[in-house]
């Protein structure tokens, strides 16, 4: 090639660069890909764990009807009915408490937000944020059960996961909010609407959708705590249907339980399934493992079945648009 035919040495060095660019981009995708991998091994590792030692029990036909009433770790049969109804019942008053307040506090770091209680309010709301468990559960108890002198019970339960659930309701709601086009907000206000209606008319029905993920993620995050119920309630094997009084019994609480009589029955001899689901060795039968996986995938299949509805509402958002 001659030097009147050679390229010109910008074009040269573009498609250098150009060829650097893209071994970069190769090897960062590479990388990722990896990453993602190695992530996905311990996920898998534990669902295959989880499924394959509980199917068998959530399919039986007592699980979802019957609780634990007469049952012991040497009985095959009842379910997790109690358990699941504590759990839905805290989870309810939670929810019932944490969505207005998480609400209305995101609204105003949103809409109202100047000055220095709203810093010092977005300060308090980054500490809840990464607030462990296990002291706001313990706060609970030094508050109602150490200095008023009550007694453990499901509605304490309710207010130490309230703790939790109300960080991530005010940060989802702001994201949200944040999201709603100012311009909306502004043509609002050119036909003199209030503020306050702007608010309610306008921002929060653009960002409904996104609020209902929000929330539902929320929930989601309290469903499956266990410190609070270790403290602040004690186990039941019957179904207690009040929050306010009595021992009461939730998933959590139903898979330590099972543990606990894992290590201190007697029997405890190696054993199989047949086809059927039945043990077939052993010489004194302990069911309780099979109840802990049990109860354990039934907690999983909660949990999975509401992040996949928020997900469900997430997807017909119209924020951004």
């Amino acid at each position: 090639m001659t030097a009147a035919t050679a390229p010109p040495r910008s074009e040269l060095t573009f498609a250098k660069a150009r060829g650097s660019r893209k071994i970069k981009n190769n090897i960062a995708t590479s990388l990722v890909s990896l990453a993602f991998a190695i992530a996905l091994i311990p996920l898998i590792w534990l669902l295959w764990t989880v499924i394959s030692k509980g199917y068998h029990v959530i399919f039986s036909s007592g699980w979802w009807t019957s609780d634990q009433a007469g049952i012991d770790p040497r009985v095959k049969g009842g379910g997790a009915l109690a358990a699941i109804i504590g759990t839905a019942e805290q989870v309810a008053l939670c929810t019932v408490i944490s969505v207005p307040v998480g609400l209305l506090v995101g609204v105003f770091l949103v809409e109202y937000g100047r000055g220095l209680f709203a810093r010092v309010t977005t300060f308090m709301v980054d500490i809840l944020t990464g607030i462990p468990s296990i002291v706001a559960a313990l706060f609970i108890y030094a508050l109602f059960v150490t200095t008023l002198g009550g007694i453990g019970a499901g509605w304490l339960v309710s207010l130490a996961l309230v703790i939790l659930m109300i960080p991530v309701i005010v940060r989802t709601t702001e994201e949200m909010l944040r999201l709603v086009p100012n311009e909306l907000r502004e043509a609002s206000y050119a036909l003199g609407i209030p503020k306050w209606k702007t608010i309610v008319r306008v921002v929060i029905p653009t960002a409904f959708s996104g609020l209902i993920t929000g929330i539902v993620l929320g929930v989601a995050r309290v469903a499956g705590e266990t410190a609070p119920l270790l403290i602040l309630v004690g186990y039941s094997a019957t179904t207690n249907m009040n929050l306010f009084s009595n021992p009461q019994s939730t998933l959590p609480g139903f898979i330590n339980q099972e543990f606990i009589n894992i290590n201190t029955s007697s029997g405890t001899a190696a054993y199989h399934l047949d086809a059927n689901g039945n043990r077939v060795a052993g010489a004194v039968a302990n069911y309780a493992p099979d109840r802990l996986w049990g109860a354990a995938l039934t907690l999983i299949i909660i949990v999975m079945a509401l992040n996949l509805i928020a997900r469900l509402i997430g997807r017909r958002n119209k924020v951004a648009s």
